[in-house]
């Protein structure tokens, strides 16, 4: 049986991955809004080189490979049966609301596409992952007699298989496998990713170039890797109800990303009232 300490020191590191996704997932809501994100262009190419592939990396990191097939073919539902009603449903609103992913001409083939092939909006994150993690979990069961380094080549080339035929980004589900190797590996998630206030001054450096903002370069594995380590600093210095609302959030953070485009586009109606304040922050508060 678990001791309290252990007990506790395993709530930490729970907590510590609430915390980030938690951060994660207020700056995609606020990077949605396009009002606000049209005002910061360059915050926003920082944002979106790390804030997905930290959900991905977290995600595989938070992924078992020991889990029974029913065990795990239930998890899979629960992710496969919200992402057929809300891709469903942005396709669907694509075609007939005048937003950026506009779709014309839908039919029932263009809709099977975007719902199995190419998802759009912000849903292709549920797709990418649930490809993700029927592969690293059926390779892990039936090969699990290998070692990790060969299970990790073979998830490797079946990643980039995929991805070949259009149904994912290979540098998205290499940040799945990365978590999912640390995961396997038994290293605790901060082992790896050290807290540090150092990772302040590198993300300075980092910024000082646009072309480095891409989360497929080296460059963005770095930014990730020290946006991480920044937030893990912070984290023992967030108290009391603000440490409970970021909990909260991170907790929720799929009932969040589910339907924040519906927030999204709700949130297009203040535009005109609150277009007197230059910094959109009003806006966006």
């Amino acid at each position: 049986m678990e001791n309290p300490m252990q007990r506790k020191i395993h709530d930490n590191r729970l907590e510590q991955l609430d915390f980030l996704k938690a951060v994660f997932i207020v700056l995609m809501v606020a990077f949605h809004l396009v009002y606000f994100s049209e005002g910061y262009p360059y915050i926003k190419q920082f944002v979106y080189t790390f804030h997905m592939p930290g959900f991905l990396l977290i995600s595989g990191f938070l992924s078992k490979g020991n889990k029974s097939v029913k065990s795990f073919a239930t998890s899979i539902l629960w992710l496969f049966i919200p992402y057929l009603i809300m891709e469903s449903g942005y396709v669907l609103m694509a075609s007939f609301l005048p937003i950026n992913d506009h779709v014309d001409g839908l039919g029932l083939s263009l809709f099977l596409k975007k719902l199995f092939i190419d998802p759009l909006g912000p849903y292709w994150f549920l797709h990418t992952l649930i490809i993700c993690k029927v592969l690293s979990y059926a390779v892990t069961r039936l090969a699990d007699k290998l070692t990790l380094l060969s299970r990790s080549i073979i998830i490797s080339i079946l990643f980039w298989l995929v991805s070949r035929a259009g149904l994912m980004t290979l540098s998205y589900s290499f940040y799945f496998l990365a978590g999912f190797v640390l995961s396997q590996s038994r290293l605790r998630f901060d082992e790896l990713f050290k807290p540090s206030i150092w990772a302040l001054p590198a993300l300075a450096i980092l910024l000082t170039r646009g072309q480095w903002l891409h989360c497929h370069k080296v460059s963005g594995i770095l930014i990730v890797y020290f946006v991480i380590s920044l937030c893990l600093f912070i984290f023992p210095y967030i108290k009391g109800k603000c440490k409970s609302a970021c909990l909260y959030l991170g907790r929720n953070s799929l009932v969040i990303y589910l339907f924040s485009p519906i927030f999204t586009i709700c949130c297009k109606f203040l535009v005109p009232l609150l277009a007197f304040d230059p910094t959109r922050l009003i806006f966006l508060v």
